[in-house]
């Protein structure tokens, strides 16, 4: 059992279980019904995503060096909120018992907080693929 990383969107892959969108926003243009048809996500976890402040951040303009570990800097410290770090703790335990995966809409893995994402679930001792 294990938690994947996805990409929002992309076609879903055998036994990838519930998929769990930690975006701040729905997709856009996409009605409620065909969130998962589409393969964007069954249940929308908003509480995982980078805050509105944080987005901006990361969308203002393309990342440096300085300002991606701004950024993981930013987003560790909203994941340490107690709601986030509850959900963290529970989605590592979950990891064990079944397979679902999470993620986000951003083309590269390597500069989305799903990288981060990834790295908090598996301080947190989730099985992660």
């Amino acid at each position: 059992m294990s938690i994947r990383i996805v990409r929002l969107g992309e076609p879903r892959v055998p036994e990838e279980g519930v998929r769990l969108g930690t975006v701040r926003r729905p997709p856009r243009g996409v009605k409620k019904e065909d969130y998962a048809r589409l393969d964007y996500f069954d249940l929308w976890l908003p509480d995982l995503a980078p805050s509105a402040e944080l987005v901006s951040l990361a969308l203002s303009e393309p990342f440096t060096e300085e300002r991606w570990a701004k950024f993981v800097r930013g987003y560790r410290r909203e994941m340490k909120q107690p709601g986030p770090e509850r959900l963290l703790k529970l989605l590592a335990l979950l990891s064990h018992q079944t397979h679902f995966s999470v993620g986000c809409y951003c083309e590269r893995e390597d500069r989305c907080h799903r990288s981060i994402l990834r790295e908090l679930l598996v301080e947190q001792g989730a099985e992660v693929r």
